[in-house]
């Protein structure tokens, strides 16, 4: 991992998120700090996955599609900035940020979706996202005290959540969702058989 100047990920953050995403962005990074100490994660990678986390979010459509074709990513990613911001964020902070740590990329890039055999650092991502304090929706109360207490536990529950609700509003649900859900599913009978 190269280092990077943390104050130009915030001055970048400042400058060209919304005030709301800034307040999520902010958020999210405090959340991993606390979940990373809590689990004995690396806090530095942490927090800078969780700055990284949507560089993106707010682009256009438009603007994502163009990084959709200039990256050659799936065309599953066309108009859907919900799965697509975290795709180039980790390609831009690989290819700009010089970011070489292979554990941070991922956590960026699987942080909506989750994804099968999810390091600590992804998963700390994945429910900072997920629970930080500005989050209002049913249960998130619950997945809070539950990550603070078992962060698998957690990380199955949002994952079962998340794809109940997409397949509610009937949208694309992303393949490695599914399969986040049953990788830590087995990982967990597993270990509780053993």
């Amino acid at each position: 991992m190269q280092c990077t100047d943390k104050n130009l990920l915030m001055d970048y953050i400042d400058h060209n998120m919304t005030e709301k995403r800034r307040v999520h962005t902010y958020a999210v990074a405090e959340e991993a700090v606390k979940l990373a100490r809590l689990y004995g994660e690396d806090v530095e990678k942490a927090e800078l996955a969780a700055l990284f986390h949507d560089f993106f979010r707010g682009l256009s459509a438009e603007e994502l599609n163009r990084y959709v074709r200039e990256f050659g990513l799936s065309p599953a990613y066309f108009d859907n900035n919900n799965l697509v911001h975290s795709k180039i964020a980790a390609i831009v902070m690989e290819r700009d940020y010089h970011i070489t740590d292979q554990d941070i990329i991922n956590a960026v890039s699987f942080h909506t979706t989750g994804r099968a055999g999810m390091s600590l650092l992804e998963k700390i991502i994945y429910l900072a996202d997920a629970i930080e304090p500005n989050r209002v929706y049913p249960g998130v109360k619950e997945l809070r005290e539950l990550a603070m207490e078992d962060l698998d536990r957690a990380c199955l529950q949002s994952l079962e959540k998340n794809i109940e609700y997409i397949r509610n509003r009937g949208v694309y649900l992303d393949e490695d969702t599914l399969k986040a859900r049953d990788d830590l599913y087995k990982r967990m009978k597993s270990s509780n058989q053993e």
